[in-house]
């Protein structure tokens, strides 16, 4: 029996793969919706159709290069037409909690790289209000513990409290993402002010990048049982 979610999540997957035209230059998002992204534009590609993909990790490039997709990289094709990746939430403004799958700093700057980002997903994905799904910040190794309380002040500046503890992976060892970094995941719960947060967390010299994507998605393509829909703008 098909999983609904993972239905809906390739329903939007498609709907994103119709926007691909002949000759574009792609980045290519992590995690589960953009891998059914990535897993129809193999077929696109193996049907005759010609596009350059940026992939935004090492997960991606392995699953679009054993699909034959042509890749290059951001010092190679530094401006890319259009980029297709998924979010851990959205809210009514495009705001994006991204990072679940520990790509957050390269989805961003490949993101920041494209004249359009446009995010597939699935219902679960929308709410209200940003922050039920904890909020990744991506941090040097270095000083981590001074880092972290940095951040709990952050979130305590901007109104939020919660746990905020570093990620580790299926071994019980620190999560090392492909840039080299670790994480923290911030359960702050609701964000009053995402913006807010975002410009506070940017000034702590030991982050990285966080995974509040502010103004940067044109569109969100969402799909449950009952269909599709676009919120944003497709062109």
């Amino acid at each position: 029996m098909t999983d609904p979610a993972e239905a809906a999540k390739r329903l939007a997957a498609a709907r994103a793969v119709d926007l691909v035209k002949p000759g574009m230059r792609l980045g290519l998002g992590t995690g589960s919706t953009a891998a059914h992204f990535v897993a129809l534009l193999g077929e696109r590609v193996a049907q005759g159709l010609q596009v350059v993909g940026v992939p935004t990790s090492v997960r991606t490039r392995e699953q679009a290069a054993a699909l034959n997709i042509p890749l290059s990289t951001l010092d190679e094709t530094p401006q890319l037409d259009l980029t297709v990746d998924g979010a851990d939430e959205f809210d009514p403004q495009l705001r994006l909690i991204k990072g679940g799958g520990a790509a957050l700093l390269r989805e961003k700057i490949v993101a920041a790289a494209s004249a359009r980002m446009v995010v597939v997903t699935d219902r679960s994905k929308q709410v209200a209000n940003l922050g039920r799904f904890p909020l990744p910040v991506e941090v040097d190794r270095f000083g981590v513990p001074a880092t972290r309380l940095h951040v709990i002040a952050a979130g305590k500046a901007t109104g939020c409290s919660g746990e905020v503890k570093l990620r580790l992976d299926a071994h019980g060892h620190v999560l090392v993402t492909d840039g080299g970094h670790a994480i923290l995941d911030c359960a702050f719960g609701i964000i009053p002010d995402p913006d807010a947060l975002a410009q506070k967390l940017n000034a702590i010299p030991g982050v990285v990048e966080h995974g509040l994507f502010i103004g940067m998605a044109t569109a969100i393509i969402v799909a449950d049982a009952a269909g599709v829909e676009v919120i944003g703008d497709l062109s």
